[in-house]
């Protein structure tokens, strides 16, 4: 029995161009970039499909993009082969799927998702945080490491679980300068220094959760239709629970390879990563080679889905 996980990108997948495919194609797409660009106040259209990348991957901006991109090719999906047991996404992937579960209408989720690009982007000054990828190592070497370099040099944490021996630290510039060669002193094969402006998903962006906090406040969310799994503790959302996870998301580590193997035991054994790139399908893989991975960027990738759900 096949089960199916549709799962949305983070920041990082985003290129000039995304989503344009589907935007010539599909009545559907269209309604949606026509509601971003109203409920932004400025034409996001035009940013996906012609850029600049530079300021396509401006923070504030890139979250509304992604999930306009996201949610302009679920809505031609669900029209065709919705068989989804389960959504998840990566960090603003969240709000993807929450939005395609129905947990919140699509004008909420992107002036929302505007404003937490904002609060990101603005919390530590450009040049004090960043983010260093750690390879070849256990979550436990990773932990351990992080530990030792705060005590010495300042805060490092993990920020992102992604998959077997690939984990992300967030922290102060001077602590991720003094650990990169460090690394190996913990068993950890490579430390990477990342093309990131702000320590995402560590303590350092708390201001961002707690301002975020009251605008999630306002927002009455509804029961999604579908489970969707939470990357700060991987397990299934509950209405009651979506702003406080929300807001904890922000500040917390993403654990994506704990909510992959969540769904994997939950049955799932088809991944549909929804939006630009594959990065998704990347991890998933790294994780389970056994389960099947489909990428849907552009109207060919959702032709071969189609044809093999046999819709």
């Amino acid at each position: 029995m096949n089960k199916t996980a549709f799962v949305f990108p983070g920041q990082g997948a985003q290129y000039a161009g995304m989503g344009k495919d589907f935007y010539d194609n599909f009545k559907e797409s269209r309604e949606i970039f026509h509601r971003a660009n109203e409920a932004l106040g400025f034409d996001i259209t035009k940013l996906c499909f012609e850029g600049p990348n530079e300021e396509l991957s401006i923070t504030k901006i890139t979250q509304p993009a992604l999930l306009t991109v996201c949610l302009a090719i679920y809505e031609v999906l669900k029209k065709r082969a919705d068989d989804s047991v389960v959504m998840g996404g990566l960090s603003l992937g969240e709000y993807s799927a929450l939005t395609a579960a129905g947990a919140m209408d699509f004008e909420t989720a992107v002036q929302l998702v505007y404003k937490r690009g904002n609060y990101m982007q603005n919390t530590v000054p450009l040049g004090e945080g960043g983010m260093l990828a750690l390879l070849g190592c256990t979550d436990e070497e990773a932990i351990a490491f992080c530990k030792d370099i705060t005590l010495k040099y300042g805060l490092l944490e993990p920020a992102n679980f992604n998959y077997p021996g690939q984990i992300v630290a967030g922290g102060k510039s001077v602590a991720i300068d003094n650990a990169i060669d460090k690394a190996p002193r913990f068993n950890i094969k490579k430390a990477v220094k990342l093309q990131v402006s702000a320590p995402f998903h560590t303590s350092m962006l708390k201001p961002a959760g707690d301002k975020l906090k009251e605008d999630l406040a306002k927002i009455i969310f509804k029961k999604p239709v579908t489970n969707v799994i939470s990357n700060v503790d991987s397990v299934y959302y509950e209405k009651s629970k979506i702003a406080e996870k929300l807001e904890k998301q922000v500040y917390n580590p993403v654990r994506w390879e704990a909510c992959v193997r969540k769904m994997i035991a939950d049955g799932v054994n088809t991944f549909v990563e929804i939006g630009p790139g594959k990065t998704l399908s990347g991890f998933i893989k790294r994780i389970d080679k056994n389960v099947k991975s489909i990428n849907i960027e552009n109207v060919q990738g959702l032709n071969t889905y189609l044809q093999f759900a046999g819709a």
